[in-house]
């Protein structure tokens, strides 16, 4: 009868050691997420599922074009792609991104721009002053952050500036559907 009993006991603890390491994994860690919606597309799909990377966000600053995770209501979090760093001047002229007037290429549009008309353009015109915070550059503690899909994603264009503090971590890897595995670009 002991026997059984301290197996019980066993399964009993290593369930409890269980949920508590996945637990702190998702805490601390990393978080597993669903891509929900277009706005990434070309390089997330709708329904795709990644692994968020929290841990990094400790040990390292975010960079220009990591594709982040943030809380965008208090019951909604957003995967957009970092375009502005703090201190940035961001501006969009003809279909091109100048970052503190310098062209800055973004090579993972080049498969998209590709589908456009000869007089069409896939991001709009526009500079800082004419989003929400009308601001002339990114403000201190804060990204500017766009969806791959320009004509049709909700990010800084109509949020306005993102607070570092509300970004859960940077999406590393796919892991689903099973042939698009592999690490985030």
């Amino acid at each position: 009868m002991t026997k059984k009993k301290n197996d019980w006991a066993d399964w009993i603890k290593t369930i409890i050691i269980t949920a508590l390491i996945i637990i702190l994994l998702r805490m601390f860690i990393a978080v597993p997420i669903v891509v929900e919606g277009p706005s990434m597309y070309p390089t997330l799909a709708d329904n795709e599922r990644l692994i968020v990377d929290k841990l990094s966000l400790t040990f390292s600053d975010i960079k220009r074009f990591d594709i982040v995770v943030f809380h965008a209501t208090a019951q909604r979090d957003y995967i957009k792609r970092v375009i502005g760093l703090p201190g940035d001047q961001i501006e969009y002229i003809d279909d091109q991104l100048y970052v503190n007037g310098q062209v800055v290429k973004e090579s993972f549009l080049d498969q998209a721009k590709q589908t456009l008309g000869s007089n069409e353009t896939y991001t709009t015109n526009f500079d800082l002053s004419h989003i929400p915070g009308n601001q002339q550059e990114v403000p201190d503690g804060h990204v500017f952050v766009l969806g791959d899909n320009r004509p049709n994603s909700t990010d800084s264009r109509h949020l306005g500036f993102i607070p570092m503090d509300q970004i859960v971590g940077v999406a590393r890897f796919t892991y689903w559907p099973i042939g698009e595995i592999g690490f985030v670009d």
